[in-house]
């Protein structure tokens, strides 16, 4: 990944603008992924939990004003 030095701009603008096309192409993120091994059943199972997970949170009704503790 690499960015041009624009005329007019400085260091840190120029690292900003490369943070985000890293963010963007997902360089970051496969890194993170690719970081220890995974097996395929391994895989299965999170993506399963994240599915569970997901369906549940879905289900139940959101409270208003952000859920938590009520108020005394």
């Amino acid at each position: 990944m690499s960015v041009r030095l624009r005329s007019g701009e400085s260091q840190e603008e120029l690292l900003k603008r490369w943070r985000k096309a890293v963010v963007s192409a997902g360089i970051l993120k496969s890194l993170r992924r690719k970081r220890w091994f995974v097996s395929k059943s391994e895989k299965r199972r999170l993506a399963k939990a994240r599915a569970i997970r997901k369906a549940r949170r879905k289900k139940t009704p959101r409270r208003p004003n952000g859920g938590g503790r009520p108020r005394r």
